[in-house]
Formats: structure tokens, sequence, C-alpha cells
């Protein structure tokens, strides 16, 4: 039977598929560090109170590239590089999701404007990294191998959702509402058809590495298209809600250090 945890199982039994898998997570996660430290550091005066929080997240995420690599140098594997067309960090910032690298590798301070769309992006984001963490903590929480980084993952990614969701409140009070879900949808619709295209090509990848057949890759690409279709005709609008998360002030504290992994 062709399940989530079927599929996740086959990746993580072969090695040059786990390898692959690990490298391309590694490597987002690292860019997610550098962008969150990038904007931390040029936070405007007047929001110099979010910084410590963009930081905490940038840190989250630098972890979280480390837990990946220390997973592939537990079974004795070196990362790979990643293709360009599996990136989907690099996509969404090509495609105008998140602020500029330009931007990011200079010295001019951010805007308070700014802040709100990095904020709208990441809540879009975060949407996404936090349903797919919860799938695999649902699968592999008691997995010897991975289980402990997926609970420190996903809990982690959730606490990135709720801080997204509880400064966009604060922003939309202070009057930028139309700005937060003008932003909100253009990124949502952005996202799902990078996250789709990205989908296609690291299964196209790991059916190559794991001999999958023909029939086998035409109904994985049936499936993708498929959740696409639906979050483009409805799925997209729980990525762009806001509410009051449960969990206030997610990041208020330091980052919690990464598992070691014998």
């Amino acid at each position: 039977m062709l399940s989530a945890k079927s599929l996740f199982q086959e990746i993580l039994d072969n090695d040059e598929s786990f390898r692959l898998f690990c490298s391309i997570a590694a490597s987002g996660e690292s860019q997610g560090g550098w962008e969150n430290a990038r904007i931390a550091a040029l936070v405007p005066a007047s929001e110099r109170g979010l910084a410590p929080k963009i930081t905490r997240h940038g840190a989250d995420e630098d972890k979280h590239g480390r837990i990946f690599n220390a997973l592939l140098k537990k079974r004795g594997l070196e990362p790979v590089p990643v293709p360009p067309e599996t990136d989907y960090t690099m996509l969404l910032e090509r495609h105008g999701i998140g602020l500029a690298h330009d931007k990011l590798k200079g010295d001019e301070p951010l805007t308070v404007q700014d802040i709100v769309t990095y904020l709208a992006h990441s809540r879009v984001t975060e949407q996404r990294a936090s349903e797919q963490m919860e799938l695999l903590r649902r699968h592999f929480a008691d997995h010897p191998d991975i289980g402990r980084a997926v609970k420190m993952i996903s809990s982690d990614e959730d606490n990135h959702l709720a801080y997204c969701h509880e400064e966009l409140l604060r922003f939309a009070r202070a009057g930028h509402g139309h700005a937060i879900q003008r932003t909100l949808r253009e990124s949502a619709l952005a996202e799902i058809r990078i996250y789709r295209d990205v989908s296609l090509a690291v299964m196209a990848h790991m059916g190559r590495l794991l001999g999958w057949s023909r029939a086998r890759s035409a109904v994985l690409a049936a499936g993708i298209h498929a959740v696409y279709a639906w979050e483009r005709f409805a799925g997209w609008r729980r990525m762009v809600r806001l509410k009051t998360p449960e969990r206030r002030d997610a990041l208020g504290g330091p980052a919690t250090p990464a598992p070691e992994f014998a």
C-alpha cells in the first residue's frame, strides 16, 4: 500500500535517498538561518524589540541544519550537492517570497514594511514546515534513529508559526492589516506552486535512486498534482488566516540545543 509512511520509510531505509533527503533539508534550514540572522541585524530602530525573536528563529533553523547533517554523519554519509530544482528556499527567494538577498547582504536598515513582509512570508512557509514535520512526527516520533530529531524540529516549527501569528496580529492592530492580507495571499499562491514543482523534482530524483517503476512514479506525480489542485482551489486559505496562538511568546527565550546523535 502506498502511503506517506511507507514512502518515507523507503527513503529512510536507502542510504542514497536518505542522503539526498537530509542534504536538501539541511541546506534549506541553513539558508533560513542566514536569512533570519541578517534580518535581525537590520531590524529598524522602532522594532529592535523584535530582534531577539528573529535571532532565535535563525538559531533554530541553523540547529535544524546541524541536526540533519548529524543524522547523515551517524550513518557514515556525507552531504550531496542539492539539485537546483529541489532547492525550495532559493526558489522561494527567486520568486519574491522572502526579502531579497541583495537587500540582506547590505548594511541599510530594513523598513517596518520589510519586517511586515518578512513575517507574512514566514507565516506561509512555516505553515508548510509545521504540517510536514507533524506528519513525520505522527509516523516516526518513536523511530530509534530519527525520532528525537523529528520531535524537536516539529516543536520548533510550531513555535515559529505561533510567533508569526502573534507578531502579524500585533502589526495588524497597528494599521498594517491590508498590506498583511495582500502579502499573505500573494505569498500563499506562489508557495503552493513552488511546493508542487519542488515535490515533483524531489520525487523524480528519489524515483531514480530507488528504482521506481514508471507506473509508481506516475501515481506519485498525480498525487502531487491533486494536492496542488486542492490547494489552488481552497487549501491556500489556511495559510492566510491569522489567529491568536495557543503558544504565546513562543520565541521569547533562547534556542534549545541540538541533541547529540551517537
